[in-house]
């Protein structure tokens, strides 16, 4: 697809579930089945301004009205959603009568700021009341360990209450960090000082990746309920370490790939420099392991080098 939502001429055999993550409008684009929700206007007018600004439905954009933002504050992005109750379900309402057996929700936020942590908790706990049978992903993104390189001195706080909505609301929460992700720009792709845009291009690549069994159906993990059984061995063990290889910019792909087996994939995504999350994977265990090869792969040799490791 291209920024407006329209089919790629000679883009190659189209195999793929377009109607998962979009549908298709009146004339003939397709719109991303996304809301959009943020209580101070510059994100999200600077998407409406972008290339991108005719591929979302208008009618999915949430702005506060004060568009002061949540100050960073975890209740007041908390009350400011019971307070936008009504228009907030309405959306959701509306996107949802526009599916056909609906499986669940994804949610993207960060758990540092006021409007990810705060609203965010209010949506989680808004949707596990309103829709108790749907399945509930997130994207979550954790701050930075250190303070000392972040402003919001109130991050902890925003991230402990949001926390326990993670915990009790959703059924599988995608672990990311700005600390790993920063780690990985500098180390993976020679960036001097990452900014945001090019860490959320890490994030939408795993994103991207981990929906891919979803998008290209093939004979097993085509839904989410295969997915989180697969993963999430009890109900309150649902957060998930991703990790991803080879890591490129489309600039220097050239230089960054080189010929891989399926053997080098699988050891590299259990490195730490390729781990998306601030954590020492060698002091534990692993419960759970789902990788999602894509490309050319004999099963034969997947097997084989899950035995090698």
């Amino acid at each position: 697809l291209d920024a407006n939502g329209t089919v790629i001429k000679d883009s190659g055999p189209l195999e793929d579930r377009k109607d998962v993550f979009f549908y298709l409008s009146d004339d003939s684009h397709y719109v991303p089945r996304a809301l959009l929700f943020d209580l101070e206007p510059r994100v999200l007018n600077s998407i409406k301004s972008s290339e991108f600004k005719h591929l979302y439905n208008p009618e999915n954009f949430f702005i506060g009205k004060e568009g002061g933002g949540a100050g960073n504050n975890w209740g007041c992005g908390y009350d400011t959603g019971e307070e936008v109750y009504d228009e907030i379900l309405d959306m959701i309402d509306r996107e949802v009568e526009g599916c056909e057996s609906m499986e669940g929700f994804v949610l993207c936020h960060s758990i540092a700021g006021g409007t990810g942590s705060g609203m965010g908790s209010y949506i989680l706990e808004l949707l596990n009341e309103h829709y108790p049978r749907k399945l509930i992903k997130t994207f979550s993104v954790f701050p930075m360990l250190n303070n000392e390189s972040s402003d919001v001195v109130v991050q902890p706080y925003n991230s402990v209450l949001t926390l326990k909505r993670l915990a009790l609301n959703a059924d599988c929460v995608v672990v990311l960090d700005n600390t790993a992700l920063s780690g990985i720009a500098e180390d993976r792709l020679n960036l001097t000082n990452p900014t945001f845009a090019q860490t959320n291009a890490l994030v939408s690549t795993v994103m991207a990746a981990s929906t891919t069994t979803l998008r290209y159906p093939g004979y097993m993990h085509n839904n989410l309920v295969s997915l989180f059984s697969t993963l999430v061995p009890t109900p309150r063990c649902h957060f998930l370490v991703t990790s991803y290889t080879p890591i490129t910019i489309s600039q220097n792909i050239q230089q960054n790939v080189r010929k891989t087996t399926t053997l080098d994939v699988m050891r590299r995504l259990l490195q730490p420099s390729n781990i998306m999350v601030s954590t020492n994977m060698r002091k534990g265990t692993y419960i759970s392991i789902l990788n999602i090869i894509r490309g050319e792969t004999d099963p034969m040799e997947v097997h084989k080098s899950l035995q090698r490791i």
